[in-house]
C-alpha cells in the first residue's frame, strides 16, 4: 500500500457523509446525486488518485442521501398503508410485539384529494403489533400499517430517539392495524443463525445462561433484559457482551494459532513462510461475523480484525496508522450510517489510543510481561474512554477501570472460549452440556463481580452542563500519562484534579431567589418541572403509551427526589407517568383533586392552599370542593 492512500480515503468518506447530511438540512435536491458522480468521474480522468478519493466521497454522499430518500413521506403520516414486508426482528413487549420490518412492497391508494405520495422507496420500519399473530424473523407478511415519519421528543440532554432511529436505518414508526388482518405470505427460510438460536432455546440451561450465550456467541443481544443492560452500563462492560473486536479477534487468533501449529507439523522448515494460516484466520473471522448476523458492531469488528491480521502478517502490509485509516474508510463504505454511531467512534478512539501508547515499545515477553501490558493498557485507556462515554451518553462508570482489569481476561480467556467450545461439542451427547455448565458457573462469577462493583461504585450520571468539564479532566489525565515526554508535574496535577471528582456536584444548582421552569416535550400530554434552590415540584407526569412506555422514564436518571408532585387530573395525558415516578424516584408529597382514582395515596388540592419556598409563592387557584382539576399559580419574589 502506498503511503498516504488510506487516510485521504477515510477523510473523503467522512467529508462525503457530512456534506450529504448538511445538504439535506439545507434543502439540496436529489439532482445533486448526478453532479457529485460527474465530479468524481471527471476527477478520475484528471488525476486518478484524486478521482478515487472523490468516488469514495461520492459513495458516502449518495448512500446517506439514499437513506434520507427512504423515509416515509410526510403526506402519508397517519394514513393506512398496505405493505408486504419481511420480519427482521420480533421482540415481545408485555402483551404486544415490537417488530422491525423491511418493506418489500408498498402501495399508495387514491383518496378523494387525489394520488397520495409514493412510498415505494420506504425501507425499514419499527412497529408495535397488538395482535395474537406470532411473528418470526425471516417470515414474509402482508399487512396494513399506520405509520409516521421517524421522530422523537425535543427535550435537551436526554436520549435522542429520532437520532437513534436515523443511525439504525429506521425510516418510519407506527403500529399494525387489526383490520384487515395480517396474512403470512411465506415462512422463514432456515438460516444457520436461527437454527442455532432454536437449538439453544431447547437446551436444559437457565434462562440467564441462554440469553448470555445468544448475545456472546450469536450477536443476539436483544435477548438481554433491561437489568442486564443496567448492570453492564453501570460497570462499563457493555463492550464485553456486544459482538466486538474482542470476540471476533479471539476467534481469529484461536484459528490462527491452530493453523500455525498445523503448518509447523506439516512443513517444519518453512512454516513461518506459509500464508494459508492467515487466510484461514481471515475466513474464520468472516464466518463468525456472518453467523452473528453481520450487524453493524459485528461488521465493524470483522473489518478491523481483517485489517489487523494484515498488519500483523507483515506481508506487503500497511503500518498501524495506515491500517487504522483503512479500516475506518472500509467501515464507512460498507455502512455509511456508522458515521453517526457512537459505538463506531468509541472503537476507533480506543484502537488509536492503544497504537499511541504502544508505538515504539517492545513486544511483551512472558506471562508477567503480558499481565503488565494488560494493566498498563487498561489504566491508560480507562480515563479516555470514560471521557468519550460521558460526552456520548452522559454517564460515567466509576467501577469500570478496576472491573475491566478482571472482566476482560475473565471473559476473553474463560467465558468466550467455553461458550464457543460448547457449540463445537454440542453434537456430542453431554459434552456440550458439560462445557456450557462451566460457562454458567463463569457467568455467575462475572455477574457477582459486576453486582459487587455497582454496590460500591454506582453509575454516575451528572447533569449535562457538568459533563463537559468532567470529560475534559479525564481527557487531560489520559493524555498526560499516555503521551511521552510529559513533565511529571503535569501528570501529578492531572491526577490530583481527577481525584477530586467524588466531590464534584452531581447536578447544577439553581441560583438563590431564582426559579427554573422546564416544560418537557412528552407528546400528547403535559409535564412541567419547577425548581428553586432547595425545592423541586412536578406539575403533571405526562402520558403512558399503550406499549407501556412513559416519556418521563427518559428525562432523568433513577433516584431523583421531588418535594411535591401535583397531578391536575387523572387523565392518562397528565397522570400516565406516575408509575415511572413510583418505580425510579422518590416523592415526598402527592397532590390531586379529591376523588381522583390515582395509583398512589395523595392529598386533596383545594382553592386557597398556598405555601412559599425559596422566595417563590405557590397558590392553588382551583378547584372548589368537588371539582376535579388542580390549577396552580406561582409568583417568584422578583415579580411580586
Amino acid at each position: 500500500m502506498r503511503l498516504g492512500v488510506a487516510m485521504p480515503a477515510a477523510l473523503s468518506a467522512l467529508a462525503g457523509g457530512t456534506v450529504a447530511w448538511y445538504s439535506h438540512t439545507a434543502g439540496v435536491t436529489p439532482n445533486a446525486f448526478g453532479w457529485v458522480l460527474v465530479a468524481a468521474l471527471l476527477g478520475v480522468g484528471w488525476r486518478p488518485r484524486i478521482g478515487i478519493w472523490l468516488l469514495v466521497g461520492a459513495w458516502l454522499f449518495i448512500g446517506v442521501q439514499k437513506e434520507w430518500g427512504s423515509r416515509l413521506p410526510a403526506g402519508l403520516s397517519g394514513e393506512d398503508i398496505a405493505v408486504e414486508v419481511t420480519v427482521l426482528t420480533a421482540q415481545p413487549v408485555g402483551s404486544a410485539t415490537r417488530l422491525l420490518l423491511s418493506v418489500d412492497k408498498c402501495q399508495s391508494a387514491l383518496t378523494t384529494a387525489g394520488q397520495r405520495p409514493s412510498c415505494s422507496a420506504l425501507g425499514k420500519v419499527r412497529i408495535t403489533a397488538y395482535s395474537d399473530a406470532l411473528f418470526e424473523p425471516g417470515e414474509q407478511w402482508q399487512m396494513t400499517l399506520r405509520l409516521r415519519p421517524s421522530s422523537g421528543f425535543a427535550n435537551p440532554d436526554t436520549f435522542n430517539y429520532e437520532q437513534w432511529l436515523w443511525r439504525e436505518g429506521i425510516h418510519a414508526t407506527g403500529y399494525l392495524r387489526q383490520e384487515p388482518a395480517p396474512v403470512r405470505l411465506s415462512p422463514a427460510d432456515p438460516t444457520l443463525r436461527q437454527l442455532a438460536l432454536d437449538f439453544l432455546a431447547r437446551q436444559p440451561l437457565g434462562e440467564q445462561t441462554k440469553r448470555w450465550l445468544a448475545a456472546l456467541t450469536l450477536g443476539d443481544s436483544e435477548q438481554l433484559t433491561q437489568d442486564d443492560w443496567s448492570l453492564l452500563n453501570a460497570t462499563g462492560t457493555t463492550h464485553l457482551v456486544v459482538i466486538s473486536g474482542l470476540h471476533v479477534g479471539l476467534v481469529a487468533s484461536f484459528v490462527l494459532m491452530l493453523a500455525k501449529l498445523g503448518a509447523r507439523f506439516t512443513t517444519p522448515t518453512h512454516w513461518r513462510m506459509r500464508t494459508w494460516p492467515w487466510w484461514l484466520a481471515a475466513l474464520a473471522c468472516v464466518g463468525y461475523a456472518s453467523l452473528a448476523g453481520m450487524a453493524p458492531p459485528a461488521m465493524r469488528a470483522m473489518v478491523m480484525t481483517l485489517v489487523g491480521l494484515w498488519v500483523l502478517s507483515g506481508r506487503h502490509a500497511p503500518g498501524p496508522w495506515q491500517g487504522w485509516w483503512l479500516a475506518l474508510a472500509l467501515v464507512l463504505l460498507f455502512d455509511p450510517l456508522a458515521l453517526w454511531r457512537p459505538g463506531m467512534w468509541l472503537s476507533f478512539i480506543a484502537v488509536a489510543w492503544l497504537i499511541i501508547i504502544w508505538q515504539g515499545r517492545s513486544r511483551p515477553q512472558g506471562i508477567k510481561g503480558w499481565c503488565w501490558a494488560l494493566v498498563r493498557s487498561q489504566l491508560l485507556l480507562a480515563p479516555l474512554m470514560a471521557a468519550a462515554v460521558l460526552v456520548a451518553f452522559g454517564r460515567v462508570a466509576p467501577a469500570a477501570p478496576l472491573v475491566n482489569l478482571v472482566a476482560v481476561p475473565w471473559v476473553s480467556s474463560v467465558m468466550v472460549p467455553t461458550a464457543l467450545l460448547g457449540w463445537l461439542l454440542s453434537p456430542i451427547p453431554l459434552a456440550g452440556e458439560l462445557v456450557w455448565w462451566l460457562f454458567e458457573q463463569a457467568l455467575s462469577v462475572f455477574n457477582l463481580l459486576l453486582t459487587l462493583a455497582v454496590q460500591h461504585w454506582p453509575l454516575w450520571e451528572p447533569e449535562r452542563p457538568l459533563a463537559y468539564p468532567l470529560a475534559l479532566a479525564l481527557l487531560l489525565l489520559s493524555l498526560c500519562w499516555g503521551l511521552p515526554a510529559v513533565l511529571p508535574g503535569l501528570r501529578l496535577a492531572a491526577t490530583a484534579l481527577v481525584l477530586t471528582l467524588p466531590w464534584w456536584p452531581l447536578s447544577s444548582s439553581v441560583f438563590p431567589n431564582a426559579l427554573s421552569i422546564t416544560v418537557y416535550d412528552v407528546g400528547q400530554g403535559q409535564l412541567i418541572e419547577l425548581r428553586s434552590e432547595h425545592y423541586r415540584l412536578l406539575y403533571d407526569t405526562g402520558p403512558r403509551f399503550r406499549s407501556g412506555f412513559m416519556p418521563l422514564e427518559m428525562l432523568w436518571s433513577p433516584g431523583q427526589q421531588f418535594d411535591q408532585v401535583i397531578v391536575s387530573h387523572a387523565d392518562n395525558d397528565h397522570a400516565g407517568g406516575i408509575g415511572a415516578l413510583l418505580a425510579d424516584h422518590q416523592v415526598k408529597q402527592w397532590l390531586a383533586p379529591a376523588g381522583e382514582a390515582l395509583p398512589v395515596p395523595s392529598s386533596d388540592c383545594q382553592r386557597g392552599q398556598h405555601w412559599e419556598r425559596d422566595g417563590v409563592s405557590y397558590r392553588i387557584l382551583w378547584p372548589p370542593r368537588g371539582i376535579t382539576t388542580c390549577l396552580l399559580t406561582i409568583a417568584p419574589a422578583f415579580l411580586r
